[in-house]
């Protein structure tokens, strides 16, 4: 099975439905990322089925979580692009912020944005607590698969989403101890908390998509 077979049965798996000309957008990406990652290292993973697997499906689980329509969504600590370049390539009507301070890797999103026009595109090459102002309530989603604990993730990224506003975090089994420690510190008010527990396609592997609300509970 060549990569494109292999991933279009991935994205049956997922019950994602993509025209041929994302798919080929796909194929793109993962052309460019094996060319620019043997100069700059942007992932570990080498073969196709491993980055269609762990870098294009794993980024798309995070489609069950994102609510439906137009919607500005920022992807914090974007390394190479995951999730916010696939949930782009399917979602072509979101307006998507790419956060990402390694110069090399935001040139490269940079690179990829260019290559399949994707408009609505902005790299923002900075840390994600170091974000200007004029940033603040400004995205409807904020998205991440970067090793931010749940914690730390809430008090950096929630000033950043409208009122009512979400941040998804993929985690692994051991996300409910961040449960605690978030619910032990001193936040103000508790954000609302929810779990959607889902398939990684081609494996045994189970995600955690953590999903917080940043309308705060009074």
């Amino acid at each position: 099975m060549n990569a494109k077979e292999f991933l279009k049965k991935g994205l049956a798996e997922l019950d994602t439905q993509c025209s041929e000309e994302q798919i080929a957008a796909f194929m793109t990406y993962l052309t460019e990322l094996k060319k620019w990652n043997r100069a700059y290292n942007l992932t570990a993973l080498k073969t196709d089925e491993d980055i269609i697997i762990k870098h294009f499906l794993d980024s798309l689980l995070y489609l069950k979580a994102i609510p439906s329509g137009p919607l500005k969504l920022a992807d914090a600590g974007a390394g190479a692009g995951f999730p916010g370049i696939p949930l782009k390539i399917v979602r072509p009507d979101t307006e998507l912020s790419l956060i990402e301070s390694s110069g090399k890797k935001a040139a490269f999103m940079r690179h990829i944005a260019r290559l399949l026009y994707l408009g609505n595109t902005d790299v923002i090459e900075q840390r994600l607590e170091h974000l200007e102002n004029k940033y603040e309530k400004s995205f409807d989603v904020i998205v991440s698969r970067a090793t931010f604990s749940i914690n730390d993730f809430l008090k950096m990224a929630c000033p950043y989403v409208k009122d009512g506003g979400r941040l998804i975090l993929n985690k692994g089994p051991r996300f409910s101890e961040e449960l605690k420690e978030m619910e032990q510190a001193r936040h103000d008010n508790l954000p609302s908390v929810e779990i959607m527990k889902v398939d990684l396609p081609f494996t045994d592997v189970k995600r955690n998509l953590i999903l917080l609300s940043c309308k705060m509970k009074p």
